[in-house]
This record gives structure tokens, C-alpha cells and sequence, in this order.
């Protein structure tokens, strides 16, 4: 094995096939959304290159909707940051410390993941029906009434409520990958600070949400990215609206190259998508990294 791993022939031969394959499906369609960005075209007709006048336009033409698209996306990363994670945070530390019926709920809680984004979408239509869903009808139960409302339907709620079925769904996942982290803690170093005194929750500040950094930053990094480009929820439940009230970047994409045949303005979008992930993910990566040195 060893000999394997040091011929450089034998690796580059077995990398190679994966390489092409990453090149196919990832590079190939970022270069040329980068290139149809730069052009005016309908996908059809003769193409006209207008350099960076795509780009430009996402910041200056508010009657399309892309500042608020982005402002939206970025509450969406906050309550992922703020919301989500600390409850699969929360989750993660009750389960791992050995609760009755340990294994039921981590398959609980996971069920959501699997599920299809589609099937998640309509079942929370039905839960947010003005007439008869679920939460209405909860809320007139228990006398409360006056707070009913079509939530996917109010410009000052379809946002928020497009937000709770990506949470409901995905926070299993972070939870289940915080678990194994925390899992995979010495025992010993729990047994040695409870002879010392400590309380299972200055444990959980000192002991395991230091040691479980390196997951943590993964699952920041998922959940960034993940609001950053939402797309299936969203799409599903309001389709963006009401008047681009839970407007994403993502659905506008959408809507400008196979609703109104756009491709240079939808490129555009997709190459912005692409840079704020990268950017985010650097200075996640550099927080990280600057908090480890001290």
C-alpha cells in the first residue's frame, strides 16, 4: 500500500477519472455561466456581449428585486447561524449525554433529512392554510384567533414563514454530525473534570464545545452556504412572492432564465451566488483560524 501511495503514476491514474468527472459537473458549467454573464442573450437568438452591464444591473435596476433577494438570503443565514444550529447544538449535547431512548430520537430527528424538499414544501402548505391548516386552527383553538392569518399570503410573514420548514428539516442533520463529534470524546476527560467539581453545563462550555470546534465550523460552513443558496423551499411555498416578499436570489435565478429567457442577467445571479459562498467561507475559515491561535 505504501509503495501505491508514494508512485505518483498510480495516483494520478486513479484520481484521474474523478477529476475529469469534477471538471465535467462542477468547472465546466461555473466557466460558462461566467461567460453567458457577460452576454445579452434569450438562450435563442444571436449573442451580444456586454461585458460587466449584467453585473451592474443586479445593484442598479430595483425593479428586479436582487438587493432584496440578497437581504433576504442573509436573514436566512442568520437565523440558520442563530436559530438552527444552536437548537441542533442543544440536541446534540442532551442526546449525547446518554438520555433513555437515545437511538428513537436521533432517528427522529433525522427523518426530515431524508425527506423530499417537495413533499416538506407541501405539507407545511397545509400546516399554514388560512382555512384549514394546522397552525390557524391551532391558534383559534387555544383562543388566540386574532392571530390567524395566510402566512405564506402577507408580505410581513412569508419570509419568516418560509424559514421554520428549512429549520424543521435540517436541523437532525447538524445535530447528528455535532453527536458524532461529541461522541468521539475521551470518557476520560469527562470523569476527570466531575472529580474536579464540574456541573454538566460548565462541562458542555468548557470541555465539549471547545474540543468540538472543527465540527462546528463544518456545520457553520453547511448552514451558511445552505441559506445562501435556498432555493427548493422557497420555491415550493411562495415561489418568492408575495410581491418579492420571500424573494431569493436562488428563485430569481430561476425566474429570469427559464421564465423570462434572461440567461446573461440569470448568469450573472449565479456567479454572485458563487462568490458571496466563497467569500463567506473564507472568513469563516479565517474566524476559525484566528480564534484557534489565541
Amino acid at each position: 500500500m505504501d509503495k501505491v501511495l508514494s508512485d505518483k503514476k498510480a495516483i494520478i491514474f486513479f484520481l484521474f477519472p474523478a477529476l475529469i468527472f469534477l471538471i465535467v459537473i462542477v468547472f465546466l458549467p461555473i466557466f460558462m455561466s461566467g461567460y453567458y454573464s457577460t452576454l445579452n442573450w434569450d438562450g435563442l437568438s444571436k449573442k451580444t456581449f456586454v461585458g460587466l452591464q449584467n453585473y451592474k444591473d443586479l445593484f442598479t435596476n430595483t425593479s428586479e428585486g436582487f438587493v432584496l433577494a440578497v437581504k433576504n438570503s442573509l436573514y436566512f443565514v442568520l437565523a440558520s447561524v442563530f436559530i438552527q444550529l444552536p437548537i441542533s447544538l442543544f440536541l446534540a449535547l442532551v442526546l449525547a449525554n446518554g438520555v433513555k431512548g437515545e437511538k428513537f430520537f436521533l432517528n427522529v430527528y433525522f427523518i426530515p433529512v431524508i425527506i423530499s424538499t417537495v413533499v416538506i414544501g407541501q405539507l407545511w402548505m397545509k400546516i399554514y392554510h388560512p382555512d384549514y391548516g394546522l397552525l390557524n386552527s391551532l391558534l383559534k383553538a387555544i383562543g388566540l384567533g386574532s392571530m390567524a392569518k395566510a402566512w405564506l399570503a402577507e408580505p410581513s410573514t412569508a419570509l419568516g414563514a418560509s424559514f421554520v420548514p428549512t429549520l424543521w428539516q435540517y436541523v437532525g442533520y447538524h445535530m447528528l454530525l455535532m453527536y458524532a463529534a461529541i461522541k468521539s470524546i475521551p470518557k476520560d476527560i469527562y470523569e476527570a473534570a466531575r472529580i474536579d467539581g464540574a456541573s454538566g453545563p460548565k462541562m458542555a462550555f468548557k470541555i465539549t464545545i471547545p474540543l468540538i470546534k472543527p465540527m462546528l465550523k463544518v456545520c457553520i460552513i453547511f448552514s451558511v452556504i445552505g441559506a445562501l443558496k435556498v432555493f427548493d423551499l422557497v420555491y415550493v411555498l411562495t415561489n418568492g412572492g408575495p410581491n418579492h416578499a420571500s424573494e431569493v436570489p436562488s428563485t430569481l435565478l430561476v425566474n429570469n432564465i427559464f421564465v423570462r429567457s434572461m440567461y446573461g442577467y440569470g448568469s450573472a445571479i449565479a456567479i454572485f451566488i458563487i462568490l458571496e459562498c466563497l467569500i463567506f467561507t473564507g472568513i469563516i475559515q479565517k474566524f476559525f483560524r484566528t480564534d484557534d491561535l489565541e
